[in-house]
């Protein structure tokens, strides 16, 4: 199995490390358009153009499944993708909804999602969470968070200020849906703020845990290679990538 994972920049690299610990794969291509980043504040059909060009640059690789970590490519472009693909693509909206729905049986909880303000604006996770029964829904566009940790800022003064900026009338929800693959650089210092009994929903996790029930690998793979492509700056990527992921 050979994978293709997309992301508007770093952040998807949170996905990879989930995919490298189920050992799904054989081959992952990464490609991350970090010439472009961020998505977050971009209009919808620029998102979907950006999408079907990294569509074509996956035709290079006979790929069997492509897996868009981007949560705006994923709110605003996913049919397109699929469109032009000659392989399944899957989303972490989607996958993102039944890992709440694993984590959470009482409908009445109260779910707050965090993202860029394209993906809060589209509503992809409040449709996907309301066709579920979910009814205590809200959501909050935080895109400060995206140049934090493409600036490797993961907690301290910065982050804190952060967090009082956007939750300072925020109550405690049950769950706290990262709905941005960058998201999970500082879940240590969100589940800090909110405390332990909000539950934090991670993309890579939603991905790894939709991929084992849709799909049936019938072969694991410990030591897979991966290929690291950048519109802008790969060397940086990789030298991210080596400190994330150890490769």
């Amino acid at each position: 199995m050979k994978v293709g994972v997309f992301d508007s920049g770093i952040g998807g690299l949170t996905v990879v490390k989930s995919l490298l610990q189920h050992q799904f794969f054989e081959e992952i291509i990464y490609f991350g358009d970090t010439a472009r980043v961020p998505y977050g504040i971009k209009d919808k059909n620029t998102i979907i153009r950006y999408a079907i060009e990294a569509v074509e640059f996956f035709k290079n690789f006979e790929l069997d499944l492509i897996v868009v970590a981007c949560n705006t490519v994923s709110a605003y472009a996913l049919e397109e993708m699929r469109e032009n693909s000659s392989c399944p693509v899957i989303g972490v909206i989607e996958s993102g909804a039944l890992a709440i729905s694993n984590a959470l049986t009482c409908k009445e909880s109260n779910i707050l999602i965090i993202g860029t303000k394209a993906t809060v604006n589209s509503k992809a996770y409040e449709k996907e969470l309301l066709t579920l029964g979910y009814k205590n829904l809200d959501a909050k566009a935080t895109g400060l968070f995206v140049p934090l940790v493409e600036e490797e800022i993961y907690n301290g003064e910065v982050i804190d200020a952060a967090f009082r900026h956007y939750f300072q009338d925020v109550g405690i929800p049950d769950a706290l849906v990262l709905g941005c693959t960058h998201f999970p650089l500082i879940s240590e210092a969100l589940q800090s703020y909110f405390g332990e009994k909000t539950k934090l929903i991670h993309s890579g996790d939603a991905i790894a845990e939709y991929l084992e029930k849709e799909f049936d690998f019938k072969k694991r793979y410990p030591s897979p290679e991966i290929k690291f492509f950048a519109s802008e700056n790969p060397e940086a990527l990789r030298a991210i990538a080596k400190k994330w992921l150890d490769q």
